[in-house]
């Protein structure tokens, strides 16, 4: 569905983003040198009518923080795409790399940008099943 005021793809069939904010994610005590409070406004504005970004209690990560969990779109789903957990999302450039790749069409439509591998981590079935259920 596209919107008829931007020309964009409408929020409620775009992608959706999760960004961890619990326990470790988001506390400067766990991962210093990193405007957590900044990160979900900035992503938010990065893709503001794009795709929903929201925070989340703790996804039972840790060791990963900070953790984003980015869903396909249903035509994502429907071309194979499946939810990407990405974490050690500490720096400005990789929150770029993530709203660029979203922009595009996110899993299942676009590629994500390279450098995005290196955040890629699989998580177990009890943790997934938690976010996706």
């Amino acid at each position: 569905m596209i919107s008829k005021r931007s020309g964009r793809p409408a929020v409620e069939s775009s992608c959706r983003i999760t960004v961890c904010r619990g326990c470790c994610c988001g506390d400067p005590r766990k991962v210093p040198g990193v405007d957590h409070a900044g990160q979900i406004p900035r992503l938010r504005a990065a893709l503001a009518g794009v795709a929903q970004v929201r925070a989340s209690d703790c996804l039972d990560v840790c060791d990963q923080a900070n953790v984003v969990v980015v869903q396909p779109s249903p035509a994502g789903r429907a071309a194979g795409g499946r939810p990407v957990w990405l974490g050690l999302v500490n720096d400005d450039e990789a929150l770029e790399d993530i709203a660029a790749w979203i922009r595009a069409g996110g899993p299942g439509v676009a590629e994500p940008p390279g450098v995005l591998d290196l955040y890629a981590f699989t998580v177990s079935r009890r943790v997934r099943e938690a976010l996706e259920g």
